[in-house]
């Protein structure tokens, strides 16, 4: 009788459990129906094709397919790893990476901070106008304008510094400058985008603070150093670490548009190198296999980088 009475209390809960979560389900349905799309999004193009992995362990064959195609373990590792290119590869990469990282973050950073002290409306809408505009060009685009700048002997500036005597400025096929010119197009082209997260998140933080520090005396670079650099650094962190995962990706789409035979060996990267062979060459297994190093060293980076954002008094990612 008395495990009887005992069980009848628990069972109770057990449905009023299930009750209030078909109403809560109910009470959200629209939520959830909203967020169909995304979840059929990421499952269709970002899990489903993981099955795909498998073909850096075979030596595949686009006729026979994966089920077809012979097994050929890590040596499509080892024919990467033991490549020639390979080192040239993982430095032009790896300083690409931290070039941006260095150069691109501190700018958004400023663009927002310098936007938040605006006070007059239309002065900061207009600049934020020209500031936002380049995100939207296409690498295609932003080559052509370098281009028709910079292109040898017929450039504007070419052109220009040769009819004054100058000596031209070779941007393009120059391996000393070709980076230089990456990572300032991508700051032009990317500045004022990047900084719309550090406006949202200047835009959070308590106006008391401000408030407060000002009736103490607290100048704008006093307020600056105490109240909105600490405001931001979480999200600060948070794309630090989200740009660490993708540490070896070293933007494909503007390296591939701007490279040329003469600066290979400082603007080649993996996923150039990971075109030449995976498209033009029709060599799928080595790609893949590049592919799964990278996830992997992204995977460790991520989140070594989250474990020392905890110690260090942050919250990180998760």
């Amino acid at each position: 009788m008395g495990d009887t009475a005992a069980a009848a209390p628990a069972e109770q809960r057990r449905r009023a459990g299930r009750g209030k979560g078909r109403r809560t389900f109910w009470r959200y349905r629209w939520l959830y129906l909203f967020m169909i799309p995304g979840v059929l999004y990421y499952l269709i193009y970002h899990y489903i094709p993981m099955f795909g992995l498998v073909v850096a362990f075979q030596d595949y064959n686009l006729l026979k397919g994966i089920t077809g195609s012979p097994w050929v373990g890590l040596d499509n590792f080892r024919t990467v790893f033991s490549s020639p290119d390979f080192p040239v590869l993982m430095k032009n990469t790896i300083l690409l990476s931290v070039y941006r990282i260095v150069f691109n973050m501190l700018p958004d950073l400023i663009l927002a901070l310098m936007l938040n002290e605006i006070r007059v409306r239309w002065f900061k809408k207009w600049v934020q106008t020209l500031t936002y505009g380049p995100h939207f060009l296409s690498w295609i685009i932003v080559y052509g304008l370098v281009f028709a700048f910079f292109a040898p002997g017929s450039g504007l500036v070419t052109t220009f510094m040769r009819d004054m005597g100058w000596t031209p400025i070779d941007v393009l096929t120059n391996s000393s400058v070709f980076r230089p010119m990456l990572i300032l197009t991508d700051i032009w082209k990317s500045t004022g985008y990047g900084a719309i997260i550090y406006l949202a998140a200047l835009a959070n933080i308590n106006q008391e603070l401000y408030e407060a520090a000002a009736i103490d005396g607290a100048g704008r670079w006093r307020q600056l150093w105490n109240i909105t650099l600490p405001g931001i650094r979480e999200v600060f962190v948070l794309l630090l670490i989200l740009r660490l995962g993708h540490i070896l990706d070293a933007g494909f789409e503007q390296v591939y548009i701007f490279l040329n035979v003469r600066v290979y060996d400082v603007g080649d990267i993996l996923d150039t190198w990971i075109f030449r062979r995976g498209i033009e060459q029709m060599q799928f297994s080595v790609p893949a296999a590049v592919g799964v190093f990278k996830s992997l060293i992204g995977l460790v980076l991520v989140l070594g980088a989250n474990k020392i954002a905890k110690k260090m008094g942050g919250s990180g990612i998760w």
